[in-house]
């Protein structure tokens, strides 16, 4: 198996495995690899540092060793790939729906988080004076517990959790 650091034209980083150099082409010629982020599915290999393992008995020597004897600090070890990573690699493309559906959420949240007012820890408390009349009418939005929410609906109180969004994540 091969693992490439991919790119898209947007320049979301992401990676993938694949048997091959010729099984990645293959399959990015035929659209089937394509950018977690945006959908995207003209992807490219991205610059990635090779990891060339030394022969059994001999010493490894560091390409970017300098001429005052200094090398840089030794590279993570490798991490076994298990059996079942043979498989098809691991970047899916996604449904065209799925993609429409995520752009919504996307432009819903945003318009959530440009008209709403940031209240923090404070939401359970300050959605309820709202409910109550005890404060100014207005869309708020902030933190709370499972159980806060759940108290909040149960009191006839109206929330919502926003989306929790693949950029969210990274």
């Amino acid at each position: 198996m091969i693992h490439y650091a991919l790119i898209c034209p947007t320049e979301h980083e992401f990676e993938g495995w694949f048997r091959s150099s010729s099984d990645f082409e293959a399959q990015a010629a035929a659209g089937h690899v394509s950018c977690p982020v945006c959908g995207s599915t003209q992807v490219a290999r991205a610059l990635m540092a090779p990891n060339v393992q030394p022969a059994r008995g001999r010493a490894a020597v560091p390409a970017t060793e300098t001429a005052t004897g200094s090398a840089p600090a030794p590279a993570a070890a490798p991490v076994p790939v298990p059996a079942a990573a043979a498989a098809p690699p691991a970047v899916v493309a996604p449904h065209p729906a799925q993609a429409a559906l995520l752009a919504a959420l996307k432009e819903i949240r945003a318009k959530v988080l440009e008209n709403a007012d940031y209240v923090g820890a404070d939401f359970a408390e300050e959605a309820r004076r709202i409910h109550y009349g005890e404060s100014e009418q207005r869309g708020i939005y902030g933190e709370a517990s499972a159980e806060e929410a759940e108290a909040l609906i149960e009191e006839g109180i109206d929330v919502h959790a926003l989306p929790i969004l693949p950029d969210d994540r990274n």
